[in-house]
């Protein structure tokens, strides 16, 4: 036997004992700006990132940055998307106003009635028109969460005329107007810094759904609580996207690529809406159990609130058609996915 021939059978031999190699385990950063308790993180990414590992034989992994922790503002998440700051992010495209006209949409008042229904025509509706306007990322859910409230220190808000001389915190550039159209002095600001405007006085309420108000501890500091009758649709809710960075998918293999398009889309878009809706009861038990104040608007009364969203869309319809975009059709369309997927 010669010296080549050795040499191959010791090779050989060396193989078969280490066993195949193994594949290499790609890390992805996903970054937030909630906290690690919230319903975000806990309900949402940990089992997704458990199910795409899980999916990819443990190929896929998720390192996750809660509370800003890689850095930079809540506003500039969706750009550390783009740049690979982060490979996902979740975030408000609302936070970087008018950046993302075309979803503004699902932020009008009184246009949505649950948020596992609204959230699925969200990703209808973006594939119709939005796909132009997220360019720079790989959306991987759209969704809104559950309807949003009025919380506040001042007094019952029974009436528009309520809020006069209020300030009261709202997240993005509709819900601003939407402030300033119910009659109080909008203050925008990113959700992590809602609780210290709050305690310091810098607002005298802000308008949230329920589950994110005991995970800043809101329900804490705050008197009064408005909601709608719940014949009514939502006064309002807020647009929200996770979205990953273009490349980094790109880099996958393909049958790894398969695995976050399996997990991406209508269905987990919706997934997230339906644990919004869900949280909420809870959320909502611990401040009566603080004894705040509550205080429903009859549908009787509501009509005068619903022609504060109907003037807020007219307008937002002009804006966004004098920038090039079909104004009324991405409105009626969002309508009418919202109520196709909310019966």
């Amino acid at each position: 036997m010669n010296k080549k021939t050795l040499i191959g059978i010791a090779l050989a031999a060396t193989t078969l004992i280490a066993g195949p190699a193994r594949a290499e385990e790609i890390l992805l950063k996903v970054a937030h700006f909630w906290p690690a308790t919230a319903l975000s993180q806990q309900k949402i990414l940990e089992p997704w990132c458990a199910k795409i590992a899980a999916e990819s034989n443990s190929r896929l992994k998720c390192q996750i940055f809660p509370a800003m922790q890689l850095g930079g503002t809540p506003a500039q998440l969706i750009q550390q998307a783009a740049d690979g700051v982060a490979d996902i992010v979740w975030t408000l495209p609302g936070y970087t106003a008018g950046r993302f006209p075309s979803v503004e949409v699902f932020e009008l008042p009184f246009l949505t009635r649950n948020a596992e229904g609204a959230s699925r025509a969200a990703w209808e509706y973006y594939e119709q028109f939005g796909k132009k306007d997220f360019e720079s990322v790989r959306p991987l859910a759209f969704h809104v969460h559950d309807a949003g409230h009025i919380h506040n220190n001042k007094r019952e808000i029974k009436s528009l005329a309520d809020f006069r001389g209020l300030k009261m915190r709202a997240p993005t550039r509709l819900t601003n107007r939407m402030i300033a159209h119910l009659g109080a002095t909008p203050v925008a600001m990113p959700m992590p810094q809602t609780p210290e405007a709050v305690s310091k006085g810098v607002v005298d309420g802000y308008v949230l759904p329920w589950e994110v108000i005991p995970t800043m501890k809101l329900h804490e500091m705050t008197k009064f609580h408005t909601e709608m009758d719940p014949s009514q649709p939502s006064l309002y809710t807020t647009f929200f996207t996770i979205a990953m960075n273009k490349a980094k998918y790109e880099s996958l293999p393909d049958d790894l690529k398969k695995v976050i398009d399996a997990n991406s889309g209508a269905d987990f878009s919706a997934s997230i809406g339906r644990a919004w809706d869900e949280s909420a009861p809870a959320a909502r038990k611990l401040a009566q159990e603080r004894g705040n104040q509550f205080h429903t608007i009859p549908a009787s009364e509501a009509g005068a609130w619903v022609k504060v969203g109907d003037r807020l869309a007219e307008e937002w319809v002009k804006e966004v058609t004098a920038k090039g975009y079909p104004g009324q059709e991405m409105l009626d369309s969002a309508r009418a996915s919202i109520a196709k997927y909310s019966k």
